[in-house]
């Protein structure tokens, strides 16, 4: 009896370990950092899409639903974006040397996702489900509220069906095969019952009669489960090979930190000379007013190399705006890349002054969006002017544009822009750079740098951003629009102090 009292402990305590420890620790990455609009935010104006920023990017075959408050499905399918810096770096652990690691995330990478129409106010729920590169599940719901008016859906568009109920799996992702423990514990009862039998008939080998049945059977039981806990692992079917992550390489186990959908701080860009080991190295800081000259840089990485593979986002490797420090004066400009990793663009500069030069671009493998700044001279007398007072329409010879929205700092709020002719006359936007419009924040002061993105659709006839920012100052927005083929600029002060 002792001898089965013992073994049954000791069968216990290995029983804790077999079923208590992962089989592999925890691995997943991918997280949700952020996403526009934040969770729990409130929505007041109609919008077009949800994206969700994840700290790699998602496998094509991501799962994405947004449920109204009626319970119905109003998503349309998504699609992959341009990557940016998060708002705040999310931090995960990475297990070296027999112990964690912190390792900071600074790049979200974003699902976009379509929304068909928006049936009624009150709260919508996104829901997310993916599968990272290391194979661990990655899964959660992003929830807003929306107060707005209710829109239409779009004609012919029928509600997405339901998605594929997933196989159970334990806390590893890992399916867990049943059947196999049920031939383990067969194998175990087989086993210990033909112990059992032979004990009790007599053998004819004395010393293996003398062996105690109580450990024989409980070395059996740890046998068997241990077989057919591997036996169950080895034979679930795997999820696809995802694709390596872009946004940082390494091997081993990791824990997660931060992600909490979007709740995090916005920071300003372009600000520094230097990010992310990337400085932006002007070939000349000034030039004479009204000339025009070759303006030439380049990036050079920590190694004093020139970054020379660049991602395409909005059909340019590179953009360069060029702003005077008094918020005048914008330009958007394409230069061109040598093979040495050169830049150049031809630059006027009308007045004298002070600017502001900023380089902003997407670097490949691994993707690393950044924003630099450097400062630009033109010798001579200066005039210095205050910003225009905040308006709600603004002209843009020969248009009138409007704004729709309160920019807040600190969060995440819907901003549309409406176009109208000055005279009568239909206006029909155009794309331009794979948008129907683009705008840019700065930041008075500092000139603090805040690009953001625009929903993929006109919602209602008007370019939609989701505007962040960065604290409580005046900021010059400068949007750009394209109608008939030609490019125009609408200037708009905004002032949520």
């Amino acid at each position: 009896m002792r001898s089965l009292v013992r073994g049954l402990l000791a069968l216990g305590v290995l029983l804790a370990l077999v079923f208590g420890l992962p089989a592999s620790p925890a691995s997943a990455h991918g997280t949700l950092a952020m996403s526009n609009p934040v969770n729990g935010a409130t929505v007041a104006a109609p919008l077009g899409s949800v994206e969700l920023y994840f700290t790699e990017k998602v496998r094509d075959d991501a799962y994405f639903a947004v449920t109204a408050p009626d319970g119905g499905r109003v998503d349309n399918g998504w699609e992959h974006a341009s990557p940016r810096p998060l708002d705040k770096p999310v931090t995960e652990y990475f297990m070296e040397n027999g112990k964690f690691e912190p390792r900071e995330y600074k790049t979200g990478f974003p699902a976009r996702v379509r929304i068909a129409h928006l049936p009624a106010t009150g709260e919508y729920k996104v829901e997310y489900r993916s599968t990272a590169s290391d194979g661990d599940q990655v899964h959660g719901t992003v929830t807003f509220k929306y107060t707005g008016p209710t829109t239409p859906a779009p004609a012919g568009w029928a509600p997405p069906g339901s998605a594929t109920t997933p196989a159970k799996t334990d806390d590893n992702g890992g399916g867990i095969n049943w059947l196999a423990w049920a031939g383990g514990a067969a194998g175990l009862a087989l086993v210990a019952a033909a112990v059992v039998v032979w004990r009790r008939r007599g053998s004819p080998l004395p010393r293996l009669a003398r062996i105690p049945v109580a450990p024989v059977a409980v070395g059996g039981v740890v046998v068997a489960l241990i077989g057919g806990y591997a036996l169950g692992r080895a034979t679930v079917a795997k999820p696809a090979q995802a694709p390596a992550p872009v946004a940082m390489t390494g091997a081993g186990p990791h824990q997660h930190g931060g992600g909490d959908g979007g709740t995090a701080s916005v920071d300003a860009l372009g600000t520094a000379v230097s990010d992310q080991g990337y400085t932006i190295q002007p070939v000349r800081r000034s030039q004479p007013k009204g000339s025009t000259v070759d303006y030439t840089f380049r990036i050079v990485g920590a190694d004093k190399q020139p970054a020379t593979r660049y991602s395409v986002v909005h059909d340019k490797p590179l953009h360069l705006v060029v702003v005077g420090r008094g918020l005048t004066g914008f330009q958007h400009l394409h230069p061109t890349m040598a093979p040495d990793g050169l830049w150049s663009v031809p630059l006027t500069l009308p007045e004298a002054g002070a600017y502001r030069v900023f380089a902003d671009f997407t670097l490949d493998s691994p993707a690393t969006p950044l924003v630099l700044g450097v400062d630009h001279f033109v010798p001579g007398d200066t005039t210095t002017a205050e910003l225009p007072a905040p308006q709600t329409i603004v002209e843009a010879k020969p248009f009138l544009v409007s704004m729709e929205g309160d920019a807040k700092p600190g969060a995440t709020t819907p901003v549309l822009f409406r176009v109208a002719r000055s005279a009568p006359g239909p206006v029909t936007l155009e794309r331009y750079l794979g948008s129907y419009g683009h705008l840019v924040v700065l930041r008075e002061g500092d000139l603090g740098y805040v690009h953001v993105h625009p929903d993929p659709e006109l919602t209602d006839g008007a370019i939609r951003f989701n505007v962040s920012l960065p604290g409580a100052a005046r900021y010059r927005a400068f949007l750009e629009f394209q109608v008939d083929g030609k490019v125009h600029r609408a200037e708009f002060t905004l002032d949520p102090s």
